[in-house]
């Protein structure tokens, strides 16, 4: 209750963008080879390298995201000696972000974001930030400027780039890239000391980049803990082969063969969306209730994303498999798939729907677990920093290695209603 305090602010904004629509806000700067907030941001992946903004000296863009849902979900269990909470109807905890965007020098730019209000946290705090790094004109003007035409450099403490969902997906507050209210069942985001370097030329993308595996940072190790350096890339290729149509196509992998925790599909520290579904009414099922994590320690995982968008058409895949490394052979495969029509005089309305599915074992000859969901609904962009998101989900688990918990023979299934600002 005590974040409440959110909801004016979350009113008082969305009356001001309604009020002065589609203009423009002279107070905030032009930042290099950025990936801009709200409907002009839809369908951007990687950070843009366009360098068609000239270097001004030093700007501070601050910006920010707000997120409500009014939840209307019911669920149940198979199992006999469970009982489930029971879920009411009503508003979900409104989150909220504070991002900082600054042009440090020509072609060097520094992102920092931070969860005013999440699920769960109830504490503000920095969720990550990394520098990028696209001229080397710090150190002699035109140093290697040839190179650096093609060649991006990103180095800290944020989301790392594996796959092309992180880029979809709602980011606590930042919904407003997301056609639909969750994020897939296995959720890869994860914040991680990295660096990574990008080659990008023709529509064609490649990346090498290292990180230390670790979620919450500390030099200190557990007792008999081993921790490894992780090692991820990804190839791709991503073009406008008309007017009309984009293509987009990359492959991405992570490999790290530690024996610590891994968190590449528990790393995100806001919460999930749905909200207290198959939780118990002693125990609860913790703030990333509907997820699925494999848990694997040591993890070798690779996804394969294509999208395409002819004219209003557009579809998003996903293929994923997620293997164990130890002797347990444990794995898991995800596949997902968004169509989505976009519509309108500039495209602010859409419909579409997700197919969602993983299943697979624990151990090589363990029992099978499965979970499929699907989302249908639509959404409208009031402005270009605004959009309202109504969806129906059901979500059900399978497969004999469920059969004596609370998901066995599991279902839920709701509307949800989303509002979202981004700027």
């Amino acid at each position: 209750m005590k974040k409440l305090y959110i909801l004016p602010l979350l009113f008082t904004i969305l009356f001001y963008q309604y009020s002065f629509g589609q203009k423009k806000l002279s107070l905030q700067p032009e930042i290099q080879n950025y990936r801009v907030p709200g409907f002009d941001g839809l369908n951007v992946f990687e950070d843009p390298k366009d360098n068609d903004i000239e270097f001004e000296g030093l700007k501070v863009r601050l910006g920010g995201d707000f997120a409500m849902q009014f939840q209307g979900i019911n669920h149940s269990t198979g199992s006999p000696s469970d009982t489930l909470v029971n879920l009411g109807t009503d508003f979900n905890l409104p989150t909220a972000n504070l991002n900082i965007d600054v042009q440090l020098a020509d072609g060097v730019r520094m992102h920092l974001r931070t969860y005013l209000s999440s699920r769960h946290h109830s504490e503000s705090w920095v969720k990550g930030g990394h520098i990028s790094i696209d001229k080397l004109d710090f150190i002699q003007e035109d140093f290697l400027s040839g190179l650096m035409e093609i060649v991006t450099v990103k180095i800290g403490l944020d989301e790392i780039n594996y796959g092309d969902v992180h880029f979809r997906r709602s980011d606590n507050a930042r919904a407003i890239y997301n056609p639909f209210v969750g994020n897939y069942l296995m959720d890869a985001f994860a914040t991680e000391a990295f660096g990574e370097v990008y080659l990008r030329k023709n529509g064609w993308l490649g990346m090498l980049a290292i990180s230390n595996g670790k979620l919450n940072q500390n030099v200190v190790t557990a007792p008999n803990a081993d921790n490894k350096i992780s090692f991820y890339g990804k190839l791709g290729y991503d073009n406008d082969l008309s007017d009309d149509l984009r293509l987009r196509l990359t492959g991405s992998w992570y490999i790290n063969n530690g024996d610590t925790r891994k968190y590449t599909y528990a790393g995100d520290r806001a919460g999930s969306r749905y909200y207290h579904v198959m939780e118990t009414e002693s125990s609860g099922g913790g703030d990333f209730s509907g997820r699925f994590n494999p848990g694997f320690n040591q993890l070798t995982s690779f996804q394969i994303n294509p999208f395409v968008k002819f004219k209003g058409l557009e579809f998003f895949g996903i293929f994923e498999s997620a293997s164990d490394g130890s002797d347990a052979d444990g794995s898991y495969t995800q596949l997902g798939a968004e169509l989505l029509y976009r519509f309108g005089s500039w495209e602010q309305l859409y419909v579409g729907g997700r197919y969602n599915g993983v299943s697979g074992n624990d151990t090589e000859n363990g029992p099978d677990k499965k979970i499929s969901r699907v989302n249908i609904g639509g959404g409208w962009f009031l402005t270009k920093n605004i959009v309202a998101k109504l969806e129906y989900v059901n979500q059900s688990y399978s497969g004999d290695g469920w059969n004596g918990s609370l998901f066995q023979d599991g279902e839920f299934d709701g509307l949800m209603i989303e509002a979202v600002i981004g700027f």
